[in-house]
């Protein structure tokens, strides 16, 4: 027989004293850390321990005893339950403080190297509606709200059909989504539009635990000069419905200029293996930085944030010290975005990346701006830059490297310190990941600057960047 689980602790009265990794804040009660989402430092709340080990526990605030000072209204009606922007009870000038706090701790706790003062962080102009891509999923399996679960509403004649959100940690469901404050409101209008005209058809909305339904998800792409994107992924083959509501999504939304579609009929919602096709306007759209043009197709990486990408690309420039003499590997280059923004700096640049589709597009930007001293080879980072790559290509002055949130492979980190190039330009969006790096490169390199940039207010992620020189 098994033995009963002893019941979780309520605790009344717990101050929040810190913020903690995740967007959590954290609570100590005795010798215990509690990690503790949607509140600030400061609210004082009974919890409930939902989670205990030996050394932390993870609990929700069940009443609220009193309210930080610095605490502010949430502006977004779904605040608590989609699971993103946690951060928006928080001024954002506080927001900015726990950042810093965070890529001040990281590096010192894990990196455990040399630092030299760090620089404030750059905060976002744009607080609100600063995406430039949004995804959005289909689900029959709607969440249900508290507020819906009250209303005493059959379930049966409820809609469980939805389009918006997946819950965290609930992998098959997703919560409706009216408004979303992250994108341009067009984003908000096109998926509202799209969702009622599948009700009003009848259309199916996938079902991730039996596989079926014919509408699987929609992601929206914005450009600062105005270009907008729509791919419309289905599950299902049927091509009756599907030109049906191409069709009238473009009679609608004549501003789409790139209107696009898939049928993803595998197990999961990466498309980078998938055919697009395009309905109507161009396969891309274009985004534009400093007098360059970007094209962006729909597999291309981009910086979600188009204005704070500017600001974070004229830091890892600066920091990479450019005279028009040094040869450049920029490593994760993407679309070429980096790689083209310091070409005119540079005597030639070299960018490796390991999506074919992006590299394409990176030769494309090359090529479209004029730019004739970049190369690209596509590949995985550590089959390409190795020591017989260095050889043909020369030892790089400068290495800008804009790695995924893993951080780099020990490989990647291997050749870089066996290429010894003056300066190495560590741009992370992890800065854990990234100090744990930084430790690994410190026999050979001393970090001279780091700065700070927020890219997604609302959120605890942050952007870092590091300039490491070498030792002589």
């Amino acid at each position: 027989m098994s033995r009963k689980k002893k019941p979780l602790p309520l605790i009344e009265n717990v101050e929040i004293t810190d913020i903690a990794a995740e967007g959590k804040a954290i609570a100590r009660v005795d010798d215990l850390v509690v990690f503790v989402p949607y509140v600030i430092p400061g609210d004082v709340v009974d919890l409930q321990i939902s989670r205990k080990k030996n050394k932390y526990a993870e609990g929700k605030p069940v009443r609220f005893v009193s309210f930080s000072k610095d605490r502010t209204e949430a502006f977004c009606e779904h605040f608590g339950i989609c699971g993103g922007c946690k951060w928006q009870i928080l001024p954002y000038q506080e927001q900015l403080r726990y950042k810093q706090k965070q890529v001040v701790d990281s590096l010192v706790r894990i990196g455990k190297i040399e630092l030299p003062e760090i620089q404030p962080i750059l905060g976002s102009e744009k607080t609100e509606f600063y995406r430039n891509k949004l995804e959005f999923t289909f689900s029959n399996k709607k969440w249900l709200t508290q507020e819906q679960i009250s209303s005493g509403e059959s379930f049966e004649n409820m809609n469980m059909n939805a389009l918006g959100f997946h819950i965290p940690g609930m992998f098959d469901k997703v919560l409706d989504i009216d408004k979303c404050w992250l994108q341009d409101d067009v984003s908000n209008r096109i998926r509202n539009y799209i969702r009622q005209y599948c009700f009003d058809k009848g259309y199916t909305f996938f079902d991730l635990r039996n596989r079926g339904g014919l509408m699987r998800n929609i992601i929206v792409r914005t450009s600062s000069i105005g270009e907008l994107m729509l791919i419309v992924v289905f599950y299902e083959n049927d091509r009756e419905q599907r030109e049906d509501l191409l069709d009238a999504i473009a009679r609608e939304f004549p501003e789409i200029t790139s209107l696009l579609y898939i049928v993803n009929e595998k197990a999961n919602d990466t498309i980078t293996d998938q055919v697009v096709v395009t309905w109507k306007g161009n396969d891309f759209i274009y985004e534009e930085m400093e007098g360059l043009k970007f094209k962006i197709g729909p597999k291309s990486f981009y910086q979600t944030n188009s204005e704070q990408a500017y600001n974070l690309y004229k830091v890892a420039r600066d920091f990479a010290g450019l005279t028009g003499n040094e040869l450049v590997y920029d490593l994760y280059t993407g679309t070429g975005t980096i790689a083209n923004f310091v070409a005119r700096k540079a005597r030639r640049v070299v960018g490796i990346e390991y999506v074919e589709d992006a590299i394409e597009d990176a030769k494309f930007n090359s090529q479209n701006n004029g730019i004739e001293n970049t190369l690209y080879y596509a590949g995985d980072m550590k089959d390409i830059l190795t020591q017989e790559f260095i050889n043909e290509h020369g030892r790089p002055d400068v290495i800008i490297t804009d790695p995924p949130r893993a951080g780099m492979h020990q490989d990647v980190v291997d050749t870089i310190l066996f290429a010894e190039p003056e300066r190495v330009v560590y741009v992370s969006c992890n800065p854990a990941t990234q100090a744990r790096d930084l430790a690994l490169m410190d026999e050979k390199y001393k970090v001279t600057k780091v700065q700070p940039v927020d890219m997604f207010p609302h959120t605890h992620h942050v952007e870092n960047v590091v300039l490491l020189e070498k030792r002589h």
